[in-house]
């Protein structure tokens, strides 16, 4: 059934969520904090048994200069420079097996998939540490150093994605151009954070983006991870305005009030994990040509390959061909 609200009503709704003081210039001086430690891109060919396809290990230097993982893999042979797609996992994923996710390459695009720092563990594999102090915490990572934004473990992630297009930029195989972000669920919210953080981005695709209106998110849904955050505050009664403030640095409505960048959106009807009109909070705000797939019979799957086909046949409109 649906448990949010109809379409009629998505096509009007509006998040309350506001931008905190200070909002730019948290970013701009983190970013800035990260540009000081060279992206020190290294590369190591992996043998896959694969002859379509080249594979290689990549490691490069994400918030604070510590090691994030990836996969970038590329047509075999391929001359390049080739258009790119950086792509973000979804929550407890890493960046998985190396012959796990092959579309991308497959459709010709040289395709750079970030590791998630500290997952990567729930349902596929990861290899990068989250290296932070540890506080008291929900077990998950959405209440890691919620009480001030300086701490908390999005603003990490978030940088480890940004700086993973520099990594990808960095490539001789890449034209740097010809970059768009991908992601679904977290991956949704991390390409969201990026597009409000770059002004150099060919394309957006935030398939049933999380990490977005987090006041309508506590409020209407029940469903893990966002969950996580309602465990916390039942048991840290005082903190609640501390941790609202915090989340207002990382939500997904004020990064796509900043963003220019052509972008795709998918929101499922009866997502409880996700529910559409967080979705929706984003999707209005954003301030870039955009436009948003709706699956009025799916949960939080989404469009599954549908949404990837929709999304190739969009990013070849942005990106062209190889």
């Amino acid at each position: 059934m649906l448990t949010d609200l109809s379409e009629d009503q998505l096509a009007t709704y509006r998040s309350t969520q506001t931008a905190p003081d200070g909002f730019d210039e948290f970013w701009a001086e983190t970013l800035a904090e990260a540009a000081k430690h060279d992206i020190d891109v290294r590369l190591s060919e992996v043998e896959t048994g694969l002859e379509t396809i080249s594979t290689y290990d990549v490691r490069f230097r994400g918030f604070s200069g510590q090691e994030v993982a990836a996969w970038l893999r590329v047509p075999a042979h391929a001359t390049g420079p080739l258009p790119a797609v950086v792509q973000y996992v979804g929550y407890g994923g890493g960046r998985g097996h190396a012959l796990e996710n092959l579309l991308w390459a497959s459709a010709g695009f040289a395709h750079l998939q970030m590791d998630t720092r500290g997952q990567g563990s729930g349902w596929s594999l990861g290899v990068t540490a989250d290296e932070a102090p540890a506080q008291p915490q929900v077990p998950g990572v959405m209440t890691r150093g919620i009480l001030d934004p300086a701490t908390y473990y999005y603003r990490r992630m978030f940088t480890d994605a940004v700086r993973a297009v520099d990594a990808a930029r960095s490539l001789d195989t890449v034209d740097s151009s010809r970059v768009a972000v991908v992601g679904g669920s977290q991956g949704g919210g991390n390409a969201l954070a990026v597009a409000g953080l770059r002004s150099d981005l060919a394309a957006v695709v935030a398939f049933v983006p999380f990490l977005s209106d987090f006041p309508r998110a506590l409020r209407v849904t029940e469903s893990y991870p966002y969950k996580e955050i309602i465990d916390y505050l039942v048991v840290h009664r005082p903190d609640v305005e501390a941790v609202h403030r915090t989340l207002q640095f990382f939500d997904g409505v004020n990064f796509a009030a900043r963003a220019t960048a052509p972008a795709l959106f998918s929101a499922a009807l009866r997502d409880t994990v996700c529910p559409p009109s967080t979705v929706f909070g984003s999707f209005h705000e954003y301030g870039g040509e955009k436009e948003i797939e709706v699956w009025p019979y799916n949960g939080h799957e989404g469009g599954g390959i549908f949404d990837e086909e929709r999304a190739l046949r969009f990013l070849r409109g942005r990106l062209g061909d190889a």
